[in-house]
């Protein structure tokens, strides 16, 4: 244990990306449109669930949620990225970037959660059509918010404040865009080894079996779609399930492929580039996905 002073660290260095300025001011009004879709896109599915009643069920319920997140997803990190860019000024205070941290945990695991939700909310719509209103009830639903709320806030608290009391004696320079944790453990000079392996088995575990439940979940709703006999009602089925589907090969997508791919000395930046795709790609074309692919919710645009 070393015996670096905890309080003397009141802030850190961002490095977001390694660029020239004009690819940086690119970056920025790209980023920039990217986080205003995403703001104005997710809310209006907010706003939508919320006042149109033939979208209060459990699958727009879900969505909302999802959409609820991704506007605190990409306002937890994306201002401070385009005010770096802006105005070259790469600190961040000591306090705003534990706070960014806990936003960044939340989210992701909150994210995490209600893509399972809705992936079992359309096994028992297309398995059990007929137990659907008996199994997913108003209180089933609301019991499963609150369960992933108070899991995810309990989890990024709890990583939020171990880092937090971690020494940063050598450097404060964060190679991230964000205050992600993995960087700032890097960053330290304390021992982290038991944080890095609470880490390792709660990234295998909750994105792993979150992904088990998705695919078996898919693999006996395609199964009851292939034994239907009406190609209506097979078609009907599996649009009730694509923006689902594309919303978890975008989300997952990346993500495996960032844990799977192999290291290099161009590792860093292609994590950026990655971390960039789930957090800001992600929450801006969810609203586009379920919006364009779903007759309901066009039909409820339409007449709000």
């Amino acid at each position: 244990m070393n015996d670096c002073d905890i309080s003397a660290v009141t802030e850190f260095s961002l490095s977001p990306f390694s660029t020239s300025r004009m690819n940086e001011i690119l970056i920025f009004w790209g980023f920039s449109v990217m986080y205003l879709l995403a703001v104005v896109g997710n809310m209006i599915i907010v706003v939508l669930v919320c006042s149109v009643p033939q979208l209060h069920t459990p699958m727009y319920f879900f969505l909302c949620n999802l959409s609820s997140v991704d506007i605190v997803y990409v306002s937890a990190i994306l201002p401070k990225m385009l005010s770096i860019i802006l105005t070259e000024d790469k600190t961040i205070s000591f306090y705003g970037c534990m706070t960014q941290l806990c936003f960044f945990l939340f989210c992701g695991d909150s994210d995490i959660f209600i893509l399972t939700f809705m992936a079992y909310d359309r096994y028992v719509a297309v398995c059990s059509p007929l137990h659907y209103t008996l199994i997913m009830t108003r209180r089933v639903c609301w019991i499963l918010v609150t369960s992933y709320v108070i899991l995810s806030v309990a989890n990024s608290v709890m990583f939020t404040m171990m880092t937090s009391t971690l020494s940063f004696c050598y450097s404060r320079l964060i190679n991230h865009f964000f205050c992600e944790i993995i960087p700032l453990l890097l960053l330290s000079s304390s021992d982290t080894e038991n944080m890095n392996m609470i880490i390792m088995v709660e990234d295998f575990c909750l994105p792993v079996l979150s992904l088990v439940i998705i695919l078996i979940s898919y693999a006996r709703i395609i199964y009851t779609i292939f034994k239907m006999r009406s190609s209506r009602g097979q078609m009907k089925a599996f649009s009730s399930c694509s923006s689902h589907i594309i919303t978890v090969l975008l989300f997952y997508g990346p993500s495996i492929y960032m844990y799977m791919k192999p290291e290099s000395k161009h590792s860093k930046e292609q994590d950026k580039i990655l971390s960039m795709f789930y957090v800001a790609v992600v929450p801006m074309l969810n609203p586009f996905v379920y919006s364009l692919r779903n007759k309901e919710v066009l039909g409820a645009a339409r007449k709000t």
